[in-house]
C-alpha cells in the first residue's frame, strides 16, 4: 500500500488546512461575541460589556489583516523557492574569483 501523499496547502509547523486565518478569525469573532455576555451576567454595565465588545473586535481586525498578510509573505516566498538566484550578473556556477574565504589565509606578496 503506498504512503499517503502529503497534502500540498498545508506545510510543517503551520496549523493544519488550507484557510487556518478564516479559522482563527472565527473563534476570535465567537469570543467578541461571548465575552460580553460573560461580562452582563456577571454583572457589568451594558456600557462596559459595549466597550469591550468594540475594543475585541477591533484587535481581531488588526490579528486578521496581520496574518493575512503573513500568509501572502509566505506565499512570495514558497513561489520563489522554486525559481534559482542567479547572482548580479547572472552567471551560474562558483568562480575562484568569488567572494568569501580562500583555504590558506591572506599572506603578503613579496
Amino acid at each position: 500500500m503506498p504512503a499517503p501523499r502529503p497534502n500540498p496547502e498545508t506545510r510543517p509547523g503551520t496549523a493544519s488546512g488550507p484557510d487556518a486565518v478564516t479559522d482563527v478569525v472565527r473563534w476570535a469573532a465567537f469570543c467578541c461575541l461571548l465575552v460580553p455576555v460573560i461580562l452582563l451576567w456577571c454583572g457589568s454595565s451594558l456600557a462596559g460589556a459595549t466597550g469591550t465588545a468594540v475594543g475585541l473586535a477591533a484587535v481581531t481586525a488588526v490579528c486578521r489583516a496581520l496574518l493575512r498578510g503573513s500568509e501572502r509573505g509566505a506565499a512570495r516566498l514558497r513561489a520563489a523557492e522554486g525559481a534559482p538566484h542567479r547572482g548580479r550578473h547572472q552567471r551560474s556556477g562558483s568562480g575562484a574569483h568569488r567572494g568569501g574565504r580562500r583555504p590558506g589565509g591572506h599572506t603578503p606578496v613579496g
